[in-house]
């Protein structure tokens, strides 16, 4: 990753989260915001979850992919954008605990295309973090279109 990026990132990476009603809805919020590694969390919330009580498999694609296209958005000019092209995920694990850390990290930056790995994990007062989900996810570095900003 590039070090000479200024530190505005942060604040341009905040201000896009906070448009982002997907993720205010599930009741997620930006706890970690490095160059290249970004992390969401968001608590355990019924309505959120499947029909045996787990956190539904949407909810934590969605975060993951977000945590990923951020952590991609961390490592681009000013003047670009970032738009999810595809992303794979794996569920390791129910969904169950009472808060959820999303974390997603570039594997492979790039001027066009950049590729992000995310891991989530389900948190319980009773016991370590256990991993629920990884992703992998491809991200277009998008540039020059006025429908596509931040």
């Amino acid at each position: 990753m590039d070090d000479s990026d200024p530190p505005d990132f942060r604040s341009r990476i905040r201000e896009s989260f906070a448009r982002q009603a997907a993720m205010e809805t599930i009741g997620a919020e930006l706890t970690l915001v490095e160059q290249g590694t970004v992390e969401i969390e968001l608590p355990f919330d019924d309505k959120l979850t499947q029909q045996h009580g787990f956190l539904h498999a949407g909810v934590i694609s969605a975060a993951l992919d977000a945590a990923g296209t951020y952590a991609a958005y961390s490592v681009i000019d000013p003047d670009a954008s970032i738009l999810t092209i595809e992303f794979k995920v794996n569920l390791l694990s129910p969904g169950r605990g009472e808060r959820f850390l999303f974390r997603g990290e570039v594997t492979k930056p790039g001027t066009t295309i950049i590729v992000s790995d995310g891991r989530g994990y389900a948190i319980r007062a009773d016991g370590p973090a256990k991993l629920i989900a990884s992703m992998t996810g491809t991200m277009m570095v998008i540039r020059g279109r006025e429908d596509v900003e931040g």
